[in-house]
């Protein structure tokens, strides 16, 4: 199962899958004649640990932030919820000024690797996936005809991107965790998506949640995590990726109560079940439908 590629927008994509040691040919300056061009068409995909960074970098919270520079969009057919960094109505990036990214230091994932787009890669029977590149080329984008040349292990070091990857890791494996699961996992009910919505991206509202006192006669966790969670932003986040597979999955990634976890998981079996049915069934029906529009045509 693979991830789709993410780029900072449309792009006509070399068809070429490359590794670390591949070599390019690409250079981006203030100098260059298509300088902030690419920041003037953005569709970027906001990882959670780009909002941390964003936000921080900002002042402000993550609630705020997502208001005041992000916009929400379904990542997949199930209505997973994902945010796009906002824009101007003419499609430019509102962090871009006439001598380039005013947030450059913390700039999101999608730009640090552009032009490279890169995909998670899950092989049947394999637990780690691997990570393939494809090379972004647009009309607009001269750094291409720049002479340098290096490896894309090179590019991403100058990039400042391991960071970034190590971050965003658990994160993607999550959605291909669910990508993969297909039928078997189904579309997740509302309160499901509000969960992963929060747990991904709004740290803030996450935080109070886990220091709840519901939350804490739930789950079976020491003071000392408690403490950290209550003030690092990356602990958090990384907890919420624990959280989200429990939720997601029914895997026991944080331990609860005595009786807690036998008690959800009896009350929770029919409705896996009977989620897994009906995920069946409507892709059945359209099967039919399509089967059906074909005869008649």
């Amino acid at each position: 199962m693979s991830d789709k590629i993410e780029v900072p927008f449309q792009s006509n994509l070399v068809p070429t899958i490359l590794d670390l040691g591949s070599k390019i040919q690409f250079r981006c300056h203030k100098g260059i004649s298509c300088f902030n061009a690419c920041c003037r068409s953005a569709d970027i995909t906001l990882t959670p640990y780009d909002i941390i960074r964003l936000k921080d970098h900002l002042g402000k919270t993550s609630t705020d932030f997502l208001k005041d520079h992000t916009v929400p969009f379904q990542m997949d057919q199930d209505g997973l919820p994902g945010v796009k960094l906002r824009t101007d109505n003419d499609g430019a990036c509102l962090f871009m000024t006439d001598e380039g990214c005013s947030v450059y230091k913390d700039r999101p994932t999608a730009c640090r690797y552009y032009p490279l787009g890169h995909m998670a890669r899950l092989n049947a029977g394999e637990k780690k996936e691997e990570i393939d590149y494809v090379l972004i080329k647009e009309d607009h984008c001269k750094g291409h005809e720049e002479n340098r040349e290096l490896t894309i292990q090179e590019y991403l070091s100058e990039q400042e991107t391991a960071q970034y990857d190590e971050m965003n890791r658990e994160w993607e494996q999550l959605m291909l965790m669910k990508r993969s699961g297909g039928p078997s996992v189904g579309k997740p009910p509302e309160a499901t998506l509000q969960m992963y919505f929060m747990c991904s991206f709004d740290m803030d509202r996450f935080r109070r949640f886990v220091l709840s006192d519901n939350f804490k006669a739930t789950y079976d966790l020491e003071d000392s995590l408690y403490e950290v969670l209550a003030k690092e932003d990356t602990s958090l986040m990384q907890f919420g990726y624990r959280l989200m597979k429990q939720v997601f999955f029914g895997l026991r990634t944080i331990p609860e109560k005595e009786g807690v976890w036998d008690k959800r998981v009896e009350q929770r079996q029919e409705v896996w079940e009977a989620r897994r049915q009906a995920e069946i069934q409507r892709q059945q029906q359209m099967e039919d439908q399509r089967y059906s529009s074909d005869s008649d045509g």
